[in-house]
């Protein structure tokens, strides 16, 4: 009896991790955000494969690729039970196209694989064609911005999308670094934040030829600032960088002294700032260092 409860016991034990493992297998978001440094966060499947969007899909429910398009850009097939990952705003659906499919759109835009990406992480699909882009969290359903001539290349977007589990998707310039805006800033075309606040919270340069990565929703655009310099505001919110965001993907501007936040896709001048749990400890240390001086 003593040998028979031992081999139980022991059966019991290598067997909880594997149920432990399924379960957790189960749990696990049908989607899933990765990050490169060239383009931001974006959308993968479950195994960590990127997802793109095409520019000529523009109507809810739709997908313009078919025959030869839909052989190197397999549209993502649907599974039961789909989630999003923690901090991902907006939906899952299913569409039905019209060879009898169906697909997967992440806030109606239809997502598709390439075939031409052999590993998680890899993102040769991206700007192919002027068309076919990443699609970071928070994305929305075109209208897109024009594909360049035959030949041109795809110029490279402005800023990008961070992500946080905490904080979900928020501006980046270029290189990653964190943007942010003032509360005190309320006037479209005016920044409220020079001297001593411009030292600690350098304001983003503006330049010409700005542009949002594809799915994003707003503007880019500068306002002319009374130091003489130019700044980048993005649907008139003036962007700013923070001097103790050390590398790309800092946030510890967020939250600081209850007038500093991220941006977050879509957002207007006046809205409420998002809300968060990080850089609140940075907020009472610096709160002194954010002046509304002019």
């Amino acid at each position: 009896m003593g040998r028979l409860l031992r081999f139980f016991l022991v059966a019991l034990a290598l067997a909880l991790p594997l149920a432990m493992h399924g379960a957790t297998a189960q749990e696990a978001s049908f989607l899933e955000v990765a990050q490169d440094p060239a383009v931001g966060a974006f959308l993968t499947d479950a195994e960590g494969n990127a997802l793109y969007l095409f520019t000529p899909d523009t109507t809810a429910g739709e997908s313009a690729c078919y025959d030869d398009c839909a052989e190197a850009w397999p549209p993502l097939a649907p599974e039961e039970g789909m989630t999003l990952p923690a901090g991902v705003p907006g939906e899952l659906t299913t569409i039905e196209r019209t060879d009898g499919t169906q697909q997967v759109a992440y806030n109606d835009i239809p997502l598709y694989d390439f075939v031409r990406d052999e590993q998680p992480g890899d993102i040769a699909g991206q700007g192919v064609g002027g068309v076919w882009f990443i699609v970071p969290p928070g994305a929305e359903l075109g209208p897109y911005p024009a594909a360049p001539g035959e030949g041109t290349p795809v110029p490279a977007s402005s800023v990008q999308i961070g992500f946080t589990e905490e904080l979900g998707p928020f501006l980046t310039d270029a290189d990653g670094m964190t943007v942010y805006l003032f509360t005190e800033d309320v006037t479209a075309g005016e920044s409220a934040c020079y001297d001593d606040c411009a030292e600690a919270w350098p304001p983003v340069p503006a330049a010409d030829g700005m542009m949002l990565p594809p799915g994003i929703p707003g503007t880019l655009s500068a306002i002319d600032r009374t130091d003489g310099s130019r700044q980048m505001i993005y649907n008139d919110i003036p962007l700013y960088y923070y001097v103790q965001d050390a590398a790309p993907g800092d946030t510890t501007g967020h939250d600081v002294g209850d007038v500093w936040y991220v941006v977050t896709p879509g957002m207007q001048l006046g809205d409420d700032p998002h809300e968060g749990e990080e850089g609140q400890e940075e907020g009472e240390e610096a709160a002194g260092a954010t002046p509304a001086s002019s």
